[in-house]
């Protein structure tokens, strides 16, 4: 599956990010695809991820404040965040489950200055 994410960088407080993920296979074809974040001396902990009906699923730290996205023409995922808070700092992940088999692609690190 080889998720590839990448975006983020230093943001302000109050701003937002955009993150795309890029998938080997067609992510329609995964159990789940989605977004995760770990944030220094954390668990890494779900952001929002796609399930395989289609459905949305967000952490309420999130909701209201980010959206996740797909294009299946490219096979690729977006998450795009807004308002972001200094506790939003965190290395974000994408990770998809193809049948039973996780796959994590590297992350890439998001850090919202205050």
């Amino acid at each position: 599956v080889q998720p590839q994410a990448s975006g983020g960088g230093l943001v302000q407080a109050g701003g937002s990010l955009r993150l795309s993920c890029a998938s080997s296979v067609p992510t329609s074809s995964l159990s789940r695809i989605g977004w995760y974040r770990q944030a220094p001396g954390k668990q890494r902990e779900l952001v929002g991820v796609i399930l395989g009906g289609g459905n949305i699923v967000y952490a309420d730290l999130v909701k209201g404040r980010a959206t996740i996205s797909r294009d299946n023409a490219k096979n690729t995922i977006e998450l795009h965040m807004t308002s972001l808070r200094p506790e939003d700092t965190a290395t974000y992940y994408c990770g998809a489950l193809d049948g039973e088999d996780p796959h994590w692609g590297q992350g890439t690190q998001v850090t919202v200055s205050s």
